[in-house]
C-alpha cells in the first residue's frame, strides 16, 4: 500500500528540496487523507507534480469553479510552462503542447472542439452499449472458468480501448500500442517513449482513414467541415482516446469496488438504502478517475484567494478534493451530479456521455454474469497506483463459482492470451468469438446483482 510522505500531508520534515511543497507524485492511497489535511493551509496550496516541477493545486469547489469559469485569466495553452522543463520531465508527455482541443484557447478551441462534439454526436448509443456488451462477453469468458480473476487485468484495462477501437475504426495492432503508451503515459513510467508508440500508432490510424473513410469517429473527424489536417486529426483522436480509456478504466474499476465492498449497495432495493442507479455518481463525487486534472495557467501573475499563482505556472485543479469540501456536505445525495469529475467551464468534458454509458454497460455486464462475484481480498488492502493525476487501483481481484462458458453450440476452451501485456494481447481478443453465459442461480445477493441491469440502464 502506497503511502503518503507524511502524517501531516506535507513534504518530508527538513527537505529543502520540496520548498514546502506537498509531492503530488506520491499520492496513494491515503490520498483522501492528505486532500483533508492540505485543505488546513487554504484553497490553494503549493505542490510538486514530479521533482522539481512546481504548480498550485486547488481543493475548494467554488475556487476550481472560479478558476474553470474564466479562460481569460486561467489559459489552457501550456507551451509557456513546457519551455521550463526539461524534455525527459515525466509529467511533460501528458502535459506538453498539442493543437487539440483540451489545449486550445478562444477561437481555436471553439473549432477543434466543434469538431469533436460534433463528430461524438453521431455515434449510435445503441450501438455504443452494443461494442461494450460484446467486447465483455469476450473478457469475461476468458476467466469465467476459474473461479477467480482480475477485474483490471482482465477486463477494465483492456475493454474502454476495445470499444474505442471500434468507435475510431482502429486496426487490432494499432490497439495494441495504444494501451501500451497510454498505460506509460498516465503512469509516467517511460513516459516519453510512450508518448512515441501512442502518436505514430494514431498516426497511422489516420493515413488509414484519409484513404479509406468508413462510418467510425477517426473518419468524421477527418470529414468534418472545420477540415482538420493531419497534426490536427491526430490530436484530437489522442486526447479522445486519453480522456476515454484510462479514466473510463478507473471508473468502471472504482464502481465495481464500491459495488462489492460497500453494504450500501448489498441491501434490498426497496429497503431504502442507496440505489444502484447512485453508484457511479457516488464514484464520480468520492473517487473521481482522474482526481487532479484540468491544468490552466496563469496568463499573467495573479493574486488568487490569498496566493500569488505565477504565470505559466500550472494550476492544477484537484478534483477529488473540490468534489469532497467540507462546505459541499452531504450535497452529493440524491442524484446531484453537479460535481466537478468532468471538469467546468468552457473545457468540460466533450466524451462525458460515452464514457459513462461504457462504464455503466461494463458494471452490469459482469455484475449480471457473476452474480455471486466478492472480493477476493479485504477492501483496505487493495493497493492503489501512485501518481499525481488518477485514481487507480493496481489491482480488484474477485473470486466466484466457476461459470459455464460456451462458444455456439460446441464447448469449447476461450483462445488463451496475455491481455495484461497489451502489446501481445489485444488482437487475440478481439479475434475471439462471443460466449454465452450460463451461471447457476444462487445467493440472495446473486439476484440483487442481475438486478442491477435494470437500474443501470436507467443512468
Amino acid at each position: 500500500m502506497t503511502a503518503g510522505p507524511s502524517e501531516a500531508g506535507a513534504p518530508p520534515p527538513g527537505c529543502p528540496a520540496h520548498e514546502g511543497r506537498y509531492p503530488l507524485y506520491e499520492l496513494g492511497a491515503d490520498a483522501p487523507a492528505v486532500y483533508e489535511r492540505l485543505r488546513t493551509r487554504g484553497p490553494v496550496v503549493p505542490v510538486e507534480l514530479s521533482p522539481g516541477v512546481p504548480a498550485s493545486l486547488v481543493t475548494g469547489y467554488d475556487e476550481a469553479l472560479q478558476v474553470l469559469r474564466d479562460p481569460t485569466t486561467f489559459r489552457k495553452d501550456p507551451r509557456g510552462w513546457q519551455e521550463t522543463v526539461p524534455e525527459d520531465c515525466p509529467v511533460l508527455p501528458l502535459m506538453m503542447y498539442r493543437p487539440n482541443c483540451r489545449l486550445a484557447d478562444g477561437a481555436a478551441h471553439s473549432r477543434l472542439r466543434l469538431a469533436v462534439t460534433d463528430s461524438l454526436e453521431r455515434v449510435d448509443v445503441f450501438a455504443l452499449r452494443g461494442y461494450v456488451e460484446k467486447n465483455a462477453d469476450v473478457l469475461i469468458g476468458r476467466f469465467a472458468g476459474r473461479g477467480a480473476g482480475d477485474l483490471v487485468a482482465d477486463y477494465a484495462r483492456v475493454l474502454p480501448l476495445l470499444v474505442f477501437n471500434e468507435m475510431f475504426g482502429c486496426p487490432p495492432d494499432v490497439g495494441d500500442r495504444l494501451v501500451l503508451g497510454m498505460s506509460g503515459i498516465f503512469d509516467t513510467v517511460n513516459a516519453k517513449q510512450s508518448n512515441e508508440i501512442m502518436r505514430d500508432a494514431v498516426l497511422e490510424l489516420v493515413r488509414l482513414k484519409r484513404r479509406e473513410p468508413a462510418q467510425d469517429v477517426t473518419t468524421w473527424l477527418a470529414e468534418h467541415p472545420v477540415q482538420l489536417t493531419d497534426e490536427e486529426l491526430m490530436h484530437q483522436i489522442l486526447t479522445l482516446l486519453g480522456a476515454g480509456t484510462e479514466p473510463t478504466q478507473n471508473l468502471i474499476v472504482n464502481g465495481l469496488r464500491l459495488l462489492l465492498s460497500d453494504e450500501r449497495f448489498a441491501g434490498d432495493l426497496s429497503g431504502g438504502n442507496l440505489q444502484v442507479e447512485d453508484a457511479l455518481d457516488e464514484i464520480l463525487w468520492t473517487d473521481p478517475p482522474l482526481a487532479n486534472f484540468a491544468i490552466t495557467y496563469p496568463a499573467e501573475d495573479v493574486e488568487f484567494r490569498g496566493v500569488t499563482l505565477p504565470k505559466n505556472q500550472p494550476v492544477v485543479i484537484s478534483l477529488a478534493a473540490a468534489n469532497t469540501d467540507p462546505a459541499l456536505a452531504g450535497e452529493h445525495r440524491g442524484g446531484n451530479r453537479a460535481h466537478l469529475s468532468w471538469s467546468a467551464g468552457p473545457h468540460t468534458c466533450p466524451a462525458q456521455g460515452q464514457a459513462r454509458l461504457i462504464a455503466s454497460a461494463a458494471i452490469e455486464k459482469v455484475l449480471d454474469a457473476l452474480p455471486d462475484m466478492e472480493l477476493a481480498v479485504p477492501a483496505h488492502m487493495l493497493t492503489w497506483r501512485p501518481g499525481p493525476f488518477h485514481r487507480a487501483l493496481h489491482s480488484l481481484p474477485v473470486n466466484f463459482p466457476p461459470v459455464t462458458v460456451t462458444t455456439g453450440i460446441v464447448s469449447t476452451p476461450i483462445p488463451a492470451a496475455d491481455v495484461t501485456a497489451p502489446q501481445e494481447g489485444l488482437a487475440a481478443v478481439l479475434t475471439a468469438r462471443k460466449p454465452e453465459y450460463r451461471p447457476e442461480p444462487t445467493s440472495r445477493l446473486g439476484h440483487w446483482r442481475r438486478a442491477t441491469r435494470d437500474w443501470f440502464r436507467r443512468l
